[in-house]
């Protein structure tokens, strides 16, 4: 078990959560979905935490970008805190929130199929593309959230 703390670029947000206990170690996903870009200019990078872990601090903002998600930015600077599904709850932390990305590997990529030509990321790590996200994320048809 670790324990992390983070902060958004002014400090006015705070995050701590648990990485690295039982069966589910620590990694760092990243996502190329539109929506994802057009938040933070580039990919976003999230890093897995331990469930009922993740307790943020400060003056945070939620927006609800989609039937299924939403996410959380630091409302004085803007830094991009989380995105969250719907569904069951679940944030996904901004892996830059953390030095270094608390240490955690890059393991895996949410549509990939949607990499812009400009840059790809190395490595050997799961690539899911957006059909396969889709079928991760989205609620089931029948589903009420």
């Amino acid at each position: 078990m670790t324990d992390i703390s983070g902060q958004c670029l002014c400090g006015a947000v705070t995050v701590t959560a648990t990485i690295n206990t039982g069966e589910r170690p620590a990694i760092v996903r990243a996502c190329h979905c539109d929506m994802c870009r057009r938040q933070t200019s580039s990919m976003f990078m999230s890093l897995a935490t331990d469930p009922g872990t993740l307790k943020i601090e400060g003056p945070e903002k939620i927006y609800r970008s989609s039937e299924w998600a939403q996410r959380g930015f630091c409302e004085v600077c803007g830094s991009t805190l989380w995105y969250g599904t719907l569904h069951d709850g679940v944030k996904n932390i901004a892996a830059g929130l953390f030095d270094n990305a608390a240490g955690a590997p890059l393991k895996l990529e949410f549509y990939s199929d949607m990499v812009p030509e400009g840059y790809a990321l190395a490595g050997d790590h799961r690539r899911l593309t957006t059909q396969d996200a889709i079928a991760l994320f989205a609620p089931q048809e029948g589903d009420n959230s």
